[in-house]
């Protein structure tokens, strides 16, 4: 169907008001290579026109969510003629294709099974909502190996924790616990190992309820009202609830609450 992935990176449960994405390198660690990279861009593309959507899943395949950058293939990227363009290269499609994630109009949930480390970590700071396995670790690791940070680590990560835990986790390339993460306010709900895709989906449940069209327009009003001043982000958000005034979908809340009754939402 639409979700035939190319390079086969990826695996996609499309189920209606939510799809659920896999990435599948399991003997790799789910490691981030330029395969996967047009994978994603391509589902990326694949669900834009999704008007039904409520979520989109980001899981790993095996014991790790990812691990980051194929670090083997990066070795040989640079290692190449043209090493420092080819590797400037391959990041910037990163940046592009993570921004694609981040900006995706409705929630994006990463299900956090095992190890979130670097480009992994870098993947789950593009996420809305963190659900974490109790033996997950997350890090961002790229100090553990004389890198420094190219996938947004040194952007997100302080606008999500503050900058000061953002430091700690960058400079030291720990891995944390996810319970630790919790408290610092990345990982919305820790679950025990076993519970964790099936707490992921009572959080899908959650909003398979809503309106679609809703939906995205509250993940606006949060994301482009953190990088206003305060005065600017309250216009936008009374901006968008006035174009939010004739859509469909409120019309049919308020409906369905007067005649008692559960919404159809259509995302109109």
């Amino acid at each position: 169907g639409a979700f035939d992935m190319d390079n086969g990176t990826l695996i996609v449960d499309d189920r209606a008001t939510s799809v659920w994405v896999t990435l599948n390198r399991p003997d790799k660690m789910n490691s981030i290579s330029a395969g996967m990279l047009e994978d994603l861009e391509n589902l990326m593309a694949a669900l834009a026109a999704r008007r039904e959507l409520r979520a989109l899943v980001f899981t790993g395949a095996g014991r790790a969510f990812c691990a980051g950058v194929d670090l083997k293939a990066a070795q040989e990227r640079v290692s190449g003629d043209d090493g420092p363009a080819a590797n400037a290269a391959f990041l910037e499609r990163l940046r592009d294709v993570l921004v694609k994630v981040e900006r995706f109009p409705r929630p994006v949930i990463a299900a956090v099974n095992g190890l979130a480390l670097a480009g992994g970590l870098e993947l789950v700071l593009c996420c809305d909502l963190v659900v974490a396995a109790e033996s997950a670790r997350l890090g961002d690791a790229h100090a553990n190996y004389g890198l420094v940070p190219g996938g947004g680590s040194s952007v997100r990560l302080p606008r999500k924790v503050g900058p000061n835990r953002a430091k700690q986790l960058i400079f030291s390339g720990d891995f944390l616990p996810a319970a630790t993460l919790a408290e610092w306010g990345l990982v919305n709900r820790v679950v025990a190992d076993a519970e964790m895709l099936n707490a992921t989906g009572e959080m899908v449940e959650r909003l398979a309820g809503r309106s679609p069209v809703g939906l995205e327009r509250m993940k606006r009003m949060v994301d482009d009202g953190l990088e206003q001043p305060l005065d600017a982000a309250l216009s936008y958000e009374l901006a968008l609830n006035a174009l939010h005034a004739r859509s469909a979908d409120r019309a049919e809340g308020l409906a369905a609450f007067n005649e008692k009754r559960t919404p159809r939402f259509t995302g109109r």
